[in-house]
């Protein structure tokens, strides 16, 4: 089948550096990254497990951590401010 294509700048890049690469013509080109990407948007994703991150008891923080400023002064002295 013969048809006219409009590809957008980036992704004409990508191919040309394609078929530089394989040393091949632009038809085996677009038609070899056409059949990857048809079979892999036909196929269903794979259902992942959601991340989990396991926390654990620290205990009571030895000073206080509201005041940003007082904290930073206490841990790098006064002479931060």
């Amino acid at each position: 089948m013969r048809t006219t294509l409009t590809l957008d700048d980036d992704v004409a890049v990508q191919i040309d550096r394609l078929r530089r690469a394989r040393n091949a013509n632009l038809r085996d080109v677009v038609n070899e990254v056409l059949r990857r990407g048809l079979r892999d948007m036909s196929t269903p994703s794979k259902k992942r497990q959601p991340f989990r991150t396991r926390s654990f008891p620290m205990g009571k923080p030895l000073i206080n951590l509201d005041n940003v400023a007082e904290t930073l002064a206490q841990l790098e002295g006064e002479g931060f401010k």
